[in-house]
């Protein structure tokens, strides 16, 4: 039997999205690595999500096309087949099984570790694993780290009590203004998947316990993110926690430049057969992201290549490892930042003088583009300016990642130096202009 994981998932959704579902099932099959068979499992599971997580708002969502669903739309201000995957995935069945009986049970009243696991025993479904003590405790000391429980305070053995207070502590517009910051920073802050899920627990509050109307909470028509970035963020949290523990992690990472991009882990030796990607030890230093094409980056320190960076989409098989002492860890963050002090975003190239003029949008016009060059143009200075135009100068490693930047000022910005990139934008633009000519 092939052990699936969220990934398969996810490297299936962003393929999805970025191609409105214009391949095959044979296509993406062969682009997962995984059988047709094991392709047409995960869409029936798929579309099992999106008609629970939709029930009541979309009846039709199991027979509408999965690429529809997925379909990019200014005027929606979420993005529910992705958000409810992650609550689906997130958890195994089991570990979701136990903890709703956990807090069921707690609901009547406070009860002990012991007290639980019997509740816990004769609640869960005969298919599915009995708990011991060890795992009880364990689901405890989760719910208690997250603030869903509490642990009354009082001799051994401690007994534990759901904290719900927090409805009861605000009024209806403070809930209100809860509700409307959660949307507003889970549509345009990093990171947004931990916003959708509050936004959602805020909404259920509201509609169930307030009454009020669920399409008047949707206040809010606008949204700054991509699929491939929240997709990711299921890669985030565990690197966070790895940054801050100073651990290394294992991954197997598929490169952009490969045509596939998920292979699964038979564990039948039957069957047995070399998975793709490549298998990477790494010791993660720091996130970045890249908001001009919604990319998440993990540079980290490898023994095989030193510094290294990776793009969250080719990660798949994440795992937490040992920590490295403080003193390595502090070198190797020494030593990234050394290479990155003159990244745009993270290139480690040779560093080059970048040289622009920006022209200004005339008299009597409030100056946007040099409030927008001061704002975003890092540590680059402006040198030289005149009623007209302003040069500005900045040295970063290599001219990728800055083109796009330059490039999005349009007529207002002239590349000047290097040479190279002043021919490449000069190439764009007449490519651009081709593609306008009158018919």
């Amino acid at each position: 039997m092939a052990r699936e994981s969220f990934d398969k998932e996810i490297q299936f959704l962003r393929m999805l999205a970025l191609t409105s579902g214009a391949y095959s099932r044979q296509q993406y099959a062969e682009k997962l690595g995984i059988s047709v068979h094991t392709f047409d499992k995960m869409m029936k599971r798929l579309r099992e999500i999106a008609a629970s997580s939709l029930n009541g708002r979309d009846g039709a969502a199991e027979q509408r096309d999965m690429a529809e669903l997925l379909r990019f739309s200014y005027l929606d201000s979420s993005d529910p087949l992705l958000l409810f995957l992650f609550r689906a995935k997130s958890l195994k069945e089991s570990e979701s099984e136990r903890l709703s009986i956990l807090l069921g049970a707690m609901k009547e009243g406070a009860k002990t570790a012991m007290e639980l696991l019997d509740a816990c025993s004769e609640a869960m479904p005969p298919e599915l694993a009995l708990p011991d003590e060890k795992t009880i405790r364990g689901d405890l000391k989760y719910l208690e780290g997250v603030g869903v429980i509490t642990r009354e305070p009082g001799p051994r053995p401690y007994r534990y009590a759901l904290w719900d207070r927090f409805a009861g502590l605000l009024a209806e517009d403070e809930l209100l203004d809860v509700h409307d910051y959660a949307c507003m920073m889970a549509n345009t802050q990093l990171p947004s998947v931990q916003g959708y899920l509050l936004r959602d627990m805020m909404s259920k509050l509201l509609t169930r316990d307030r009454g009020f109307d669920a399409e008047n909470l949707d206040v809010f028509r606008y949204k700054y993110h991509y699929y491939s970035r929240i997709l990711d963020e299921a890669h985030l949290f565990p690197l966070f926690e790895a940054i801050e523990g100073r651990c290394y992690v294992s991954f197997r990472y598929f490169s952009p430049k490969k045509e596939t991009s998920y292979s699964s882990r038979n564990t039948n030796p039957l069957f047995e057969r070399e998975a793709g990607g490549n298998r990477e030890r790494v010791l993660p230093l720091k996130i970045v992201y890249d908001h001009q094409y919604g990319r998440w980056y993990l540079l980290g320190w490898g023994a095989r290549h030193g510094i290294k960076k990776y793009r969250l989409e080719g990660v798949t098989d994440l795992s937490v490892g040992d920590a490295a002492d403080a003193d390595s860890w502090n070198e190797k963050l020494g030593l990234l930042e050394q290479r990155i002090r003159h990244s745009w975003l993270v290139d480690t190239g040779r560093k080059t003088l970048v040289r622009a003029r920006f022209y200004k949008p005339g008299p009597s016009i409030p100056d946007f583009v040099r409030e927008r060059v001061l704002q975003q143009g890092q540590w680059g200075v402006i040198t030289e300016e005149d009623e007209i135009s302003f040069l500005y100068e900045i040295e970063v490693n290599g001219i990728i990642e800055i083109k796009p930047w330059l490039r999005s000022f349009g007529s207002s910005c002239e590349v000047l130096e290097p040479a190279r990139l002043r021919e490449e934008m000069i190439a764009e633009w007449k490519e651009l202009r081709e593609y306008y000519e009158s018919l």
